[in-house]
């Protein structure tokens, strides 16, 4: 902590770097203020009901901090742009001309990057577009249908259909332009500011969502003096994630490299000792959104049809079973973890390309020949660490469920396994490249 402290403060103290700070800085003030105007037709106070009911839309308002519980116009934050990233990078595995896009250096990087802003409009379209006939079908509480739509005499009657498509383009379209803004906000952070634009703006949107955490554990505490101890034993277990969040983040396993001495002309060159770095954490959050996603698409599917859960029958029956509240639930979202885990480090990390660059630069793991033994001896170490990994994600990603079952009024609390990756791992993300910009700038030349 005090490191972190130490970094920002020498950065404050470099004029260059506080002006990026401080512009960083009012491009997310920027994001919060949208984040408050609301989108025209909507009842804001009743989209809570909403997004409450269905895991995937709880998931998405915390992404969102909280936008789009209540219905503004950056409702959809970046979760576009998250999605269509992860479809881009899977299918540049699988399509050899993005492949070959994604090995032309700078230019090929920012093709790339425009087809994944092309794409994430188009996940905009649909996620707006579903979330809208979300809030027009309602969800039953039990005791009426509470209407998210104002003026619900005009959509009610079929008569009017022509005010009907205007509010529901209206609607859309202010969505759609937000994600947009979003994506827009980001590139000015990563031109101007400090860090990674997409991922300040995501932290800045979880963040955000802290105060009302901090209210839920101080209203438990005056409803029931009991809840005080269970309260402090709560936060002492999220102080111990975020310790282990850290050092899991930065642990990892290094493969030692020797490097063959070789002359050419007068100069010798090798010789030199050096490591293959395999983090433990490689894959990051990746896997826990591919696993969230997945789970929570069908429950999301059935809100849209106006089914709930809260009946009988099949369908009913079947948003039950992909609950959170399921036990089966939490098995099969941790198993998928660990499968999402492996695939993604599979399609990022490639043993045989290692092994090949090693024996093009005359180096060689001690004990082991260069070619096929090396890459097997990569690829064995490569599946052990990437299990400890995949462990790891999966019980800070169950955590919070297993957390709502001792208590169900904690399920509300936000800060939740997928939350805390990416807050530890923004700010360590964040401090990391002031550091690098530090040194950059302070570090003597050559002539002096």
């Amino acid at each position: 902590m005090n490191g972190m402290l130490t970094v920002f403060r020498n950065a404050w103290v470099d004029t260059q770097l506080r002006k990026k700070i401080l512009y960083t800085l009012f491009i997310l003030v920027l994001f919060r203020l949208g984040s408050s105007i609301f989108v025209p037709f909507l009842d804001n106070s009743a989209i809570s009901s909403i997004t409450s009911g269905a895991s995937l839309l709880n998931y998405l308002d915390v992404m969102t901090g909280g936008a789009l519980g209540k219905g503004t116009l950056l409702a959809m934050s970046i979760t576009p742009y998250i999605n269509a990233s992860i479809i881009i990078q899977l299918l540049t595995v699988a399509i050899p001309p993005l492949e070959r896009l994604s090995k032309e250096g700078e230019e090929g990087r920012k093709k790339l990057n425009t087809i994944t802003k092309i794409t994430s409009l188009g996940i905009a379209v649909f996620q707006a577009t579903a979330f809208y006939l979300t809030l027009r079908n309602g969800i039953n509480d039990g005791s009426s249908h509470k209407p998210i739509l104002k003026y619900g005499d005009v959509f009610d009657t079929t008569s009017d259909k022509f005010s009907v498509i205007l509010s529901a383009i209206t609607i859309v379209a202010c969505f759609v332009a937000g994600a947009s803004v979003i994506i827009w906000l980001g590139d000015r952070i990563n031109e101007k500011g400090i860090g990674n634009g997409i991922s300040m703006i995501l932290f800045a949107g979880i963040v955000a969502r802290l105060p009302d955490s901090i209210g839920t554990f101080i209203a438990l505490c005056r409803q029931d003096a009991k809840n005080i101890m269970f309260v402090a034993l709560v936060v002492v277990i999220f102080i111990a994630m975020v310790w282990f969040v850290i050092f899991m983040t930065n642990a990892e396993r290094r493969i030692p490299v020797q490097y063959a001495k070789r002359v050419v002309g007068r100069k010798m060159y090798g010789g030199q000792s050096s490591h293959i770095p395999i983090k433990v954490a490689m894959s990051g959050v990746m896997p826990i959104i591919f696993a969230m996603s997945l789970m929570s698409l069908p429950q999301t599917i059935c809100y849209f049809f106006g089914v709930d859960g809260k009946g009988e029958g099949f369908w009913h029956g079947f948003v039950r079973f992909f609950s959170q509240q399921s036990p089966i639930y939490a098995v099969i979202y941790f198993l998928l973890i660990l499968a999402f885990n492996y695939f993604y480090v599979a399609i990022t990390y490639n043993p045989i390309e290692i092994a090949n660059n090693l024996k093009k630069n005359n180096g060689a793991i001690p004990g082991y020949r260069p070619g096929k033994p090396t890459s097997d001896f990569i690829y064995n170490s490569l599946n052990k660490i990437t299990l400890i990994g995949a462990m790891f994600l999966g019980i800070i990603a169950i955590f919070p469920i297993i957390l709502s079952w001792i208590n169900p009024q904690f399920s509300s609390i936000s800060l939740g396994g997928t939350s805390l990756l990416i807050i530890v791992g923004v700010a360590l993300e964040t401090v990391r490249s002031l550091e690098s910009q530090i040194v950059m700038r302070h570090h003597p030349g050559f002539l002096d």
